[in-house]
């Protein structure tokens, strides 16, 4: 019983202070002559004909009220929902009637009542694309020519790859911690970027670490439940897992292109895209040559691997908000890590800690990280 009481003591004190802060409120008092601080970030845009509309979220010391509007100069008539201040870390959609023009920049202006700015360009005006059946079926085949086709076709290499030396598949393995690791860096890069983008008070880029870092434990945790760490179809799956939020990220991309109206860019991603994916294909199937899986499992993993980049293709053409981008990211970045360790330990098992001091594991880390990098080039 004492041992409870000390326990809960801190809490109570802790408590305390926190509601005497909140309800007594004293630094109010000192900041009352200050001016309110107040921050707006657009998070999403969507046009439609006559009609622009911004997804907005925002932040401050009291709530935000969007007094006037401009855009390309003059001010124009708006509507607001929900209707009202926008309180901290709310969003709401700014709706703003206007004759924009398809291929052309739109320079966007939101006047809060303290007579504070906040800028927003429309870089390439293009009606945003309505998920309607016939454009959801088009969207897919272009998320399954950059996920799934390049993955299965880097797979093919698997007949080839079966009756390898130990020291070749040592460096095949090597090779699959190489196209991973760039596959980390890059979706960490992406993921931060993104973050840097979204509201300052969401702490957008710390949430990448922080997602990363939860996704990994949870995977590692999963993976070993048994007690037994992964290998073979189990570590496939895991790595297709990894490439899988990988190539969501990449859809994201694409579908970005088109909403911006950038047709030619999306063509040109998609292209590099479905190169830079056939060596992934090849890092999958590198568990496996020890087997004899069944076609199935090949056709499960490229599933896994490739079918995110569909729902990427979608979510894209839609602006989602950067936070949830910067989110989606870490994620991957954690899974893609998590791979990346079990695969180092499939190594260890096999020929020892020396062998990742050796020439055959390094130049196959090297190699995978080049042959990343030079495909991406095409990106």
């Amino acid at each position: 019983m004492v041992r409870f009481v000390w326990l809960a003591l801190p809490l109570l004190i802790l408590a305390a202070i926190v509601a005497y802060v909140l309800g007594a409120r004293p630094l109010d008092r000192i900041g009352a002559a200050a001016p309110p601080v107040e921050q707006v970030v657009v998070e999403g845009t969507r046009l439609r004909p006559g009609v622009i509309e911004l997804g907005i979220r925002a932040d401050g010391s009291q709530p935000i009220v969007i007094a006037q509007v401009q855009v390309d100069g003059a001010y124009r008539a708006f509507d607001i929902k929900p209707a009202g201040p926008v309180g901290r870390l709310d969003g709401a959609r700014v709706t703003i009637p206007y004759p924009w023009i398809g291929g052309e920049a739109h320079h966007v202006v939101l006047v809060t009542s303290t007579g504070a700015t906040f800028e927003h360009t429309v870089e390439v005006a293009q009606a945003t694309p309505e998920l309607d059946a016939g454009s959801l079926w088009q969207l897919a085949v272009i998320g399954l020519l950059l996920g799934v086709a390049p993955v299965a076709t880097g797979m093919l290499a698997f007949p080839a790859m079966r009756g390898l030396s130990a020291g070749t598949f040592d460096f095949l393995l090597a090779l699959t911690v190489g196209l991973l690791a760039y596959l980390f860096l890059d979706t960490l890069g992406e993921g931060l970027e993104a973050g840097s983008a979204s509201l300052e008070r969401l702490r957008g880029q710390t949430a990448v670490w922080v997602a990363a870092a939860l996704t990994a434990l949870g995977l590692f945790v999963a993976g070993r439940w048994r007690g037994a760490a992964p290998q073979g179809a189990a570590l496939a799956g895991f790595i297709a897992l990894g490439i899988g939020l990988h190539n969501l990220g990449e859809g994201l991309a694409v579908g970005g292109a088109l909403s911006a109206g950038a047709g030619a860019l999306a063509t040109f991603l998609v292209v590099g895209f479905i190169i830079h994916n056939v060596t992934e294909g090849i890092g999958i199937a590198a568990p496996l040559v020890r087997a004899t899986p069944p076609l199935s499992l090949f056709v499960l993993l490229a599933g896994l691997a490739g079918l995110p980049a569909v729902a990427g293709v979608w979510a894209g053409t839609q602006a989602p908000s950067p936070y949830w981008l910067a989110l989606c990211f870490g994620v991957g970045a954690g899974a893609i890590f998590q791979v990346m360790v079990e695969v180092t330990a499939l190594t260890v098992r096999k020929s020892g800690f020396v062998a990742l001091g050796g020439l055959n594991y390094a130049g196959g880390v090297a190699a995978g990280l080049l042959v990343m990098y030079a495909t991406a080039l095409l990106v």
